[in-house]
């Protein structure tokens, strides 16, 4: 074993903040890009081919971000950390983890087998059906890039409204219901919804995310509000990471018109500065802490 690895494809605030506070831990971690390793069976020990590491396997991994490319360079990026788990080397989040949140209708799939409320979400290829089942929704319907993330690419479409054409939404319509929340009625209402960081099993912080459009993701112009990080929120976030398999996650809850959460979303490499500003508590802390293995207390 021979050390820490962080792969990113820049060093960015979040990169900078994992590094710091691996350092504090007595841990200096190598930053490596994805796009540099690959496959050497009957070349090195362990048959990978990691810059810097030779024979050696690095003690533990943290994947910040998967650089995007074409589905074989996708592919193989993904083989290289299902063949480091393989290995027995820890890697947060790992492969299975990422493919599973990558994929939202999977996503959506394992947090309604969990039994976790999540709206009604109709997931096919054929544009007929997909038209029909917008106009027969009880309400809006939310169209959704089924690799999308940061709030782009998403529609709101009403019964009868236009309907990409299948080329548009990479051949399949991700439709889910949209939750009408509490008090969203008006020209000066405030969308609201969480987002909830959990570490190892523990819900570690969350903030409201409050916009006047119906998107509240914060690349997109929102502002974050701390709120507790207990209770039922932080139970379903909890149990929403679990279910994915997911270390570490960014997990999206909202009420409904009735005041009923919801689980939407889980992202398994989420960012958290937008976090930060709303809380002041930075996840670098706890993701350090989770990858050296510390425990923490609840």
């Amino acid at each position: 074993m021979a050390g820490f690895v962080i792969f990113a494809e820049r060093v960015d605030w979040h990169t900078r903040s994992l590094v710091a506070a691996l350092k504090a831990r007595g841990v200096k971690p190598r930053i490596v890009s994805l796009r540099a390793c690959g496959f050497a069976v009957g070349e090195t020990a362990h048959g990978l081919l990691l810059p810097g590491f030779g024979d050696d396997l690095p003690d533990a991994c943290f994947v910040r971000s998967v650089p995007a490319g074409t589905l074989e360079q996708i592919t193989h990026r993904l083989g290289v950390l299902h063949a480091l788990a393989a290995l027995g080397v820890r890697v947060m989040n790992d492969a299975r983890a990422i493919e599973r949140c990558v994929d939202k209708s999977a996503t959506t799939f394992l947090l309604a087998h969990a039994g976790l409320p999540t709206p009604r979400t109709l997931v096919l290829e054929d544009a007929a059906t997909a038209r029909m089942l917008v106009d027969s929704a009880p309400g809006d319907s939310v169209l959704k890039p089924l690799f999308g993330a940061q709030g782009r690419g998403l529609e709101r479409i009403a019964p009868k409204g236009a309907l990409p054409e299948p080329e548009a939404v990479g051949g399949v319509y991700y439709l889910q219901d949209f939750v009408a929340a509490p008090a969203q009625s008006g020209p000066d209402a405030i969308h609201e919804d969480f987002r909830v960081f959990v570490v190892g099993n523990r819900a570690e912080a969350a903030m409201a995310r409050r916009a006047k459009g119906w998107i509240t993701n914060i690349h997109q112009g929102a502002t974050g509000a701390e709120v507790a990080a207990e209770g039922l929120l932080a139970d379903y976030a909890v149990r929403a990471a679990a279910a994915v398999g997911a270390t570490y996650a960014g997990v999206d809850l909202i009420r409904d018109a009735e005041g009923r959460l919801k689980v939407l979303e889980v992202n398994s490499m989420p960012a958290w500065h937008g976090l930060f500003d709303a809380t002041g508590r930075n996840m670098a802390e706890p993701l350090a802490a989770c990858l050296v293995g510390e425990t923490v207390s609840a």
